[in-house]
């Protein structure tokens, strides 16, 4: 199958399968993030679900949802029971981001050279940018939107917030360990990137000056979506869409 028809098969299965898009206006820009599309359609799944769908007769994997801790071994399971899956399509809010970390290793290891895609209209944001990343052969389509922010621990709400009932030594103890594993994260990210063959730059004049929240000063943006040439000379995607 050539180029121009995965591309019309992925703009059809986009349109199905897009549930929560901005259909009546898909060119809506976010205010506070002017570069990201307002509603961002990448699925309101709690977990991620993994479908094998036949399109085209191109055996692909639809990856929608939230990246949980469970996703790593799922997605090794399916790619193992479906050795013809091709390509994997993906649109998620992000979760659990050393999940993602591992889930984009499982990709890179399977022994099928597998295509990631973000097709049209699709977004894929935060943990869901790894395991994005694990494809030999990644493409951004034209109007898909990989979407960055800064990587921190402090998604964590359950530990931070039992923290605060138990009383100040508890979140001051907490801080430390969210620095700690702030900056683990942060060399398990550079590492994962010179092992996917992404620039580090990526890291350093993307996501590391994306504010990870609201600043005092009124910068509201908390998000930034690449343009496809970012894309490509991040070489995030190393196909053109």
């Amino acid at each position: 199958m050539n180029m121009k028809h995965m591309v019309k098969a992925a703009i059809a299965v986009a349109s199905l399968f897009a549930m929560g898009a901005t259909a009546a206006d898909p060119a809506a820009m976010d205010p506070d993030n002017p570069t990201c599309p307002q509603a961002p359609n990448w699925s309101t799944n709690k977990t991620m679900e993994l479908t094998p769908k036949m399109i085209d007769g191109t055996k692909v994997l639809l990856a929608e949802g939230a990246v949980d801790q469970g996703l790593p071994d799922r997605l090794r399971k399916i790619l193992t029971d479906n050795p013809d899956i091709s390509e994997i399509w993906l649109r998620s809010p992000g979760g659990d981001a050393r999940s993602g970390n591992q889930a984009g290793r499982v990709i890179r290891e399977a022994d099928a050279l597998i295509i990631t895609r973000i097709p049209q209209g699709w977004t894929c944001f935060s943990a869901c940018n790894f395991v994005f990343m694990g494809g030999r052969a990644r493409i951004v389509e034209p109007g898909a939107h990989f979407m960055v922010h800064m990587f921190t621990m402090t998604n964590d709400r359950n530990a931070i917030n039992y923290s605060i009932e138990m009383g100040t030594d508890s979140t001051v103890g907490l801080i430390g360990e969210v620095e700690q594993q702030s900056a683990l994260l942060a060399t398990e990210d550079n590492d994962f990137l010179i092992r996917m063959g992404v620039s580090r730059k990526l890291l350093s004049e993307i996501m590391y000056k994306t504010n990870a929240v609201k600043t005092e000063d009124g910068d509201k943006s908390t998000r930034r979506c690449l343009t496809n040439e970012e894309a490509l000379r991040y070489n995030v995607a190393n196909v053109g869409g």
